[in-house]
């Protein structure tokens, strides 16, 4: 198995898009696309899958809301019941109207601090990465679409120049 792959560099979203669909309906397997701001219609171009953290976002905020809920009763009801204005602290029930912000904080809370985790592991970003752009342009005015190299070669070069491409590299990876 060879280990080169091409990197095909054009200059404009609406080209690549098309040499994305072309590149698909070609067979060619897309390694990666590097882009200087989001595509619209990229990812379902490319043929990936759609993405599953709302279902983890959706479980976090259970999370949250579980333990603000077990939080109050613990801290206002079985541990330290207080009788504030005359209200005593006697059951969650007669109480929970009081608590309906801090459960919706809780919520909010744990859905929004372990997305962030959840992503960051996710993508496989942690601090002293090594940042992986092949080509410092993709951060300002170009796109790039990494393309695995099986023995057709000079194939998938025309092939891409042929798309639009400005300029087309093979390149062998680590």
């Amino acid at each position: 198995m060879s280990n080169k792959v091409i990197y095909a560099i054009y200059n404009d979203d609406d080209i690549l898009m098309d040499a994305v669909k072309k590149t698909r309906a070609a067979h060619h397997h897309i390694e990666e696309v590097f882009s200087p701001f989001p595509v619209h219609g990229l990812d379902k171009a490319m043929g990936l899958a759609p993405t599953r953290l709302a279902i983890c976002a959706f479980i976090y905020g259970l999370i949250g809301l579980s333990f603000g809920t077990w939080m109050m009763n613990y801290i206002m009801i079985q541990d330290w019941p207080q009788d504030i204005g005359g209200k005593p602290s006697f059951s969650y029930i007669d109480n929970m109207p009081a608590f309906v912000p801090i459960m919706f904080e809780e919520t909010v809370f744990f859905a929004a601090h372990l997305m962030v985790i959840t992503f960051y592991m996710r993508s496989k970003l942690w601090p002293f990465k090594v940042s992986e752009n092949p080509d410092v342009r993709t951060t300002d005015d170009h796109f790039l679409m990494e393309v695995a190299v099986n023995d057709n070669e000079d194939e998938l070069i025309s092939f891409f120049e042929s798309t639009g491409a400005v300029e087309v590299k093979v390149i062998v990876k680590n």
